[in-house]
């Protein structure tokens, strides 16, 4: 059994001794409201002087952390206890397990503390009572009725992807006629590999209210936020179950089904954004994503094609079994004319050559997610070598001024360097390199995105640099002085070795391919700024 050191023993020793009981134990926590009740989301540890009738410690570990746990616990409510309690050691401890009792006897044996075992621990009990009072107030994230059957809907979206082949612009009208609800317009996020999930509106106005305010140049973080918070629309978002902050977030279509997490909410002008569907609301989405997931799975083909058909379909619903109405009937519908519109919005039918809108091109498949990236230069002379040495694209006549060609490098591994070269190539080459405002307009953080665009005017994103990192910051200013200098020539390298001895500093060697092209500021790219879809964590 681990013990104190001697030296924290003696330390402990010289805490004054009080003439107190102390309560000690420690219980599972769970959340009754979980679609699955019965799973453990943690164990709670508290500490509480009997005598004074005030809690001295807690904490909150997960189900498997061993019996030290409680011993740390006690350790702060001796040295450091929670307000207005002062530090000391009691003269007895009382518990309700006998396990913690005869571990406790075991590590506090040298303290002077008598241990002993009680029945009951009636101001602990309280206090838990009081928790599950306070748990059963709270208002559930879904309804209870339905929360497994709207967790089973959002998985099957999930696995159908729609994203996958509808972009944002093209929306399915769904119409429903119950629950003081007309017509929902529903926008699928996903196809740009950063946010997915499904917006309702409520209203066409709203949607194009909403495209309409994040489509302008120059659109500021505050009123993109303002923008976002005007929306009229129920939504349904896909995150990481267990993502950290602190790590760089992988695509989620990469992950296995285990780790997805459905997150589902409303947001209204004057509600804002609101984690939590009502009974109606929560019937609505149900309704709304089985018969856009009927429509998707029986038009599947149709929609996955070069243009938006024209398609209109009739379903009817089974609801819940312990609704009164048992069955909805709802229409499902193409809107190929509102998504030209959406198009037009955006401002691309003029930039683009082919037609194609570039808005509807702007991907995230090109690059692979773990390459290393920096922005750099290229003297002169290693300029001519690659030239010579590797898979090269002249853009024209470049002048020699400045201490060289401003170059974006990409280092992956070699298999999947030589795929992204071949992929620029069967796209007629690379055409510009830009960089573009990107804002999540919930959190506030402003992005610089990174884009390449293709002969074929399609998009790819190749890196989102935080506005307010330095080194970026630094790094932007000597890209455009070098792009300035030679007269918005740039160029993209790709070089292999991410795994081996050069990785993050890649030799002359390990270079395969040079792309020279011209370096187009956000106007000339004419899209705006783009909007970064957040998560939406359930508080």
């Amino acid at each position: 059994m681990t013990s104190f050191n001697r030296s924290t023993s003696r330390r402990l020793k010289k805490l004054p001794q009080i003439p107190s009981v102390w309560e000690g134990d420690r219980r599972p926590l769970s959340n009754m409201h979980s679609p699955q009740p019965d799973e453990d989301k943690g164990e709670c540890i508290l500490w509480v002087d009997g005598s004074q009738g005030i809690v001295r410690g807690m904490d909150v570990v997960a189900p498997d952390t061993g019996p030290e746990a409680i011993v740390r616990t006690l350790m702060r409510a001796m040295e450091n206890p929670h307000s207005p309690a002062k530090p000391s050691r009691p003269q007895r401890i009382v518990v309700r397990d006998r396990e913690i009792q005869f571990y406790l006897r075991g590590v506090l044996q040298d303290l002077e503390i008598a241990i002993d075992y009680v029945p009951e621990l009636p101001l602990i009990d309280e206090l838990f009572r009081g928790f599950a009072e306070l748990i059963d107030s709270q208002v559930p994230d879904l309804p209870p009725q339905y929360a497994q059957t709207l967790h089973e809907k959002a998985y099957a979206i999930w696995e159908a992807s729609p994203w996958n082949f509808l972009e944002e612009q093209q929306i399915i009208s769904i119409e429903i006629n119950k629950w003081d609800i007309g017509t929902l317009y529903a926008s699928i996020m996903g196809m740009l590999g950063m946010e997915y999930g499904i917006l309702l509106y409520r209203s066409e106005e709203s949607l194009k209210r909403f495209r309409s305010e994040v489509l302008r140049d120059n659109e500021s973080t505050e009123g993109l936020e303002e923008a976002f918070l005007k929306q009229d629309c129920l939504f349904l978002t896909f995150e990481h179950l267990e993502e950290d902050d602190n790590e760089v977030s992988e695509d989620l279509a990469d992950l296995p089904l285990s780790e997805i997490n459905p997150t589902f909410g409303n947001i209204h002008p004057l509600e804002g954004l609101r984690s939590v569907l009502y009974d109606e609301e929560a019937l609505v989405v149900y309704v709304a994503l089985e018969s856009l997931f009927r429509f998707v799975r029986d038009h599947r083909r149709q929609l996955n094609s070069s243009e938006f058909p024209a398609l209109n379909r009739r379903y009817r619903i089974n609801l819940p079994e312990n609704e009164e109405t048992k069955l909805v009937s709802v229409n499902v519908a193409t809107m190929p004319e509102l998504a030209a519109e959406l198009e037009e919005m955006a401002g691309d039918d003029d930039e683009e050559d082919d037609g194609e809108s570039m808005f509807r091109s702007l991907r995230d498949d090109l690059i692979p997610e773990d390459s290393f990236l920096s922005l750099g230069v290229v003297s002169w002379e290693m300029l001519d070598y690659l030239r010579k040495g590797v898979t090269y694209q002249k853009a024209g006549e470049i002048q020699v001024t400045g201490d060289g060609l401003p170059v974006i490098l990409i280092q992956t591994s070699r298999p999947k360097a030589k795929t992204v070269i071949e992929s620029i190539e069967a796209a007629g080459g690379l055409k510009a390199i830009c960089f573009n405002p990107g804002a999540d307009p919930l959190g506030g953080e402003s992005y610089d995105l990174g884009l390449l665009q293709t002969n074929n005017g399609e998009l790819f994103l190749f890196g989102e640099f935080e506005d307010e990192d330095p080194t970026h910051v630094e790094a932007r200013k000597k890209w455009n002085q070098r792009c300035k200098n030679t007269q918005g020539y740039c160029g993209l390298i790709i070089a292999k070795g991410l795994t081996g001895a050069s990785r993050g500093n890649p030799q002359l060697r390990d270079m395969m391919a040079l792309f020279e092209a011209r370096s187009l500021s956000p106007h000339d790219l004419g899209i705006g700024t783009l909007q970064l879809m957040p998560q939406l964590q359930i508080e």
